[in-house]
């Protein structure tokens, strides 16, 4: 069953001294709920993390895309470059989402995933191994597992690494991960995709890989 797709309520999310702004959609019927992790120079407005959003939603999950910088931070990190390749910041910055996210009396009993692209998958991979009760699956989108380091081996929820079959030097990446994961774990490959996935029905597969990921691993019991 295909559900309707309800207006996008913005929100403010605290994290210590600041504020973080996300776009919150939650379905009629809603099943489960994903939290998105943007990349480095990315943001809530990326058209190809709405896009997947979307299809989620249609799927009857909640998602929250989440700007991990304040603009300010934002505008400093485009001079210098200090907050995006910050795991540790990033991570942090998503756990206090995460904590936000199960206090919404609308989703808190819903299971929670993370959808991580770039270095926001690092991100999402060190909050997860830290809130191993609270996240029960995780999708990386052209992602950066191995920004993770350690962090790799504590990660519990079932990950889905998505990778263009172009992107050489992150396919060889997002295998070395892959190795390091102990948990429930599936490395796909999308035939004829860059970095990006702009090439014509790559991002549609990128979505319905994480559709079909997320449907199983959040389901309700």
């Amino acid at each position: 069953m295909e559900h309707q797709i309800q207006k996008a309520l913005s929100v403010q999310i605290p994290a210590d001294k600041a504020k973080l702004a996300g776009d919150l959609v939650i379905p009629e019927s809603v099943t489960g709920a994903v939290l998105f992790a943007h990349g480095s120079g990315s943001s809530r407005h990326s058209p190809r993390n709405q896009y997947v959003a979307r299809v989620l939603q249609k799927a009857g999950l909640a998602t929250l895309l989440l700007d991990l910088l304040t603009l300010e931070e934002e505008s400093y990190d485009r001079q210098t470059g200090q907050f995006r390749f910050d795991i540790r910041f990033l991570a942090e910055r998503l756990l206090f989402a995460t904590r936000w996210f199960a206090e919404r009396p609308e989703i808190r009993a819903m299971k929670l995933g993370y959808f991580g692209a770039s270095t926001g998958a690092g991100a999402a991979l060190v909050a997860a191994s830290e809130a191993t009760d609270q996240v029960h699956a995780i999708v990386s989108r052209g992602g950066r597992p191995d920004t993770a380091g350690p962090a790799l081996a504590k990660v519990r929820a079932p990950t889905l690494l998505i990778v263009g079959g172009r992107d050489d030097v992150v396919i060889k990446l997002n295998r070395e991960a892959l190795s390091q994961l102990s948990c429930e774990k599936k490395l796909e490959i999308v035939p004829g995709a860059t970095h990006l996935f702009e090439e014509p029905g790559t991002l549609e597969e990128v979505a319905r890989l994480a559709r079909e990921w997320f449907k199983e691993h959040l389901g309700q019991e």
